[in-house]
């Protein structure tokens, strides 16, 4: 018997007991964030909020009847005077802003929106537990740049868009849509542990609440 033989042979007596179709693999994810009661909406939206608050972010509950005023609050307060507003926001919220709207169809190029102040975003899903925002291309969501590139970004959520924890929103979301998950304004640390932001996407985060 040769070397390649008699490696083949070690290898089929190894495998001999493995049995020949697929293995199910128990997984017992936690579908609700530590101490959270599944199925506490309260709860989880205060988490959700708490944790945003720990990163950084600016957090407001707002009645969805004052949605206008509080995006063109927002958009004040970061001093933005432009804003790139995507396809399928409804057009009420950034109505009652005296700033420059921008509409990215057709696509803005990258000058244009390193040129734009700020973005205003819907969202396709929320995780309490790591206070992350998930955007999927949606509508009101718009395409992944706009996002990136402007220093601020006013993202509204739902309360009932708001999950305890990542098992339960990765069955809301299609692994086909480009992802991007948004833990709080971009910040990156070196090895001095030197905090820095704004490296990789807007330096500033609001995100506004609402029923």
């Amino acid at each position: 018997m040769n070397a390649r033989d008699a490696i083949l042979s070690r290898i089929r007596a190894a495998v001999a007991d493995v049995p020949a179709g697929p293995v199910e693999v128990p997984r017992a994810y936690l579908r609700s964030a530590p101490g959270i009661t599944p199925g506490d909406r309260t709860a989880t939206v205060e988490l959700f909020t708490q944790r945003l608050r720990e990163y950084g972010a600016t957090v407001r509950r707002v009645p969805a009847t004052d949605l206008p005023a509080a995006v063109a609050d927002s958009l004040d307060e970061q001093a933005a005077r432009s804003a790139v507003v995507p396809e399928g926001l409804p057009a009420a919220w950034p109505a009652q802003w005296s700033g420059e709207i921008r509409r990215d169809v057709p696509e803005l190029s990258k000058a244009e929106l390193d040129g734009t102040d700020a973005v205003v975003t819907m969202c396709a899903a929320a995780v309490a537990d790591s206070g992350t925002i998930v955007l999927d291309a949606g509508p009101g969501q718009g395409r992944r740049a706009p996002t990136l590139v402007p220093d601020v970004h006013v993202c509204v959520v739902r309360e009932d868009q708001v999950c305890s924890s990542l098992p339960e929103v990765i069955t809301r979301i299609d692994p086909r849509r480009p992802i991007t998950w948004i833990s709080g304004p971009s910040a990156t640390a070196d090895i001095e542990m030197i905090r820095v932001q704004g490296v990789h996407g807007p330096r500033k985060l609001t995100v506004l609440i609402t029923p």
